[in-house]
């Protein structure tokens, strides 16, 4: 099966949590990393999230920088990555930004089966994705769309759901130097069986500050091939 090489992107605070509970969108990363993370968005095919990210940050998923756009026009590329959502079914407001940002119509990935929240399909391509929902299907649609690099920004359900499905190739994890503190505040991973633990550790590649965070690149063996059947 031909799938995207997939990265995974995420800031976290020392003790693991990528939010707070606040109404108000916890900002860990620093402009320099804001940056770091917009280069790669702007070299990613797709950027994916979950429905609970676009409820809670009501991310636009575009690249903002206008240098980067212009280079991806001037490579015979679309000016943005593919917005791509998945959700079990909950609500999903259609004037979300995730929705009315850029151009392209972007693409939500549903259990199969399960009707769209109401207004949905009528701004996005709405796709079954098995029942439940199947992230290797997601991928290989995907990857039948032409995406050959995805970027995944979270969150806490949809790290864990690829993670535990092996189907990550690269973990970039930002860390701030802040604690959060609440044991309820939302954590990079949820409970779940991963297949890299103690006796399987990935493969540190980078470890570099970007200001005052430090980012963590590690590289995971491939649940799937890479670019070919």
């Amino acid at each position: 099966m031909v799938r995207p090489w997939v990265l995974l992107s995420v800031a976290t605070s020392v003790d693991g949590c990528i939010d707070d509970r606040s109404a108000e969108r916890l900002i860990l990363s620093n402009p320099a990393d804001l940056d770091r993370v917009d280069a790669e968005r702007a070299v990613a095919d797709a950027v994916l999230v979950g429905a609970n990210t676009i409820r809670r940050d009501d991310p636009r998923l575009l690249v903002r920088s206008a240098e980067r756009v212009a280079a991806r026009v001037a490579a015979g590329r679309p000016a943005q990555p593919v917005r791509v959502a998945i959700s079990g079914g909950g609500a999903l407001d259609p004037s979300a930004r995730f929705f009315t940002a850029g151009d392209a119509v972007p693409l939500v990935y549903l259990p199969s089966g399960k009707p769209p929240p109401p207004g949905v399909d009528e701004v996005a391509t709405v796709v079954g994705a098995g029942a439940p929902l199947d992230p290797a299907r997601v991928l290989a649609d995907l990857a039948e769309r032409g995406v050959r690099r995805l970027m995944i920004e979270g969150g806490t359900a949809v790290h864990t759901l690829f993670l535990t499905a092996d189907l990550v190739d690269e973990i970039q994890l930002a860390v701030a130097p802040v604690f959060v503190g609440d044991p309820a505040a939302p954590r990079f991973v949820g409970a779940g069986r991963f297949p890299h633990d103690a006796g399987n550790r990935m493969r540190l590649a980078e470890a570099r500050p970007v200001g005052d965070v430090v980012l963590l690149r590690y590289l995971l063996a491939p649940g799937y091939p890479i670019g070919r059947e």
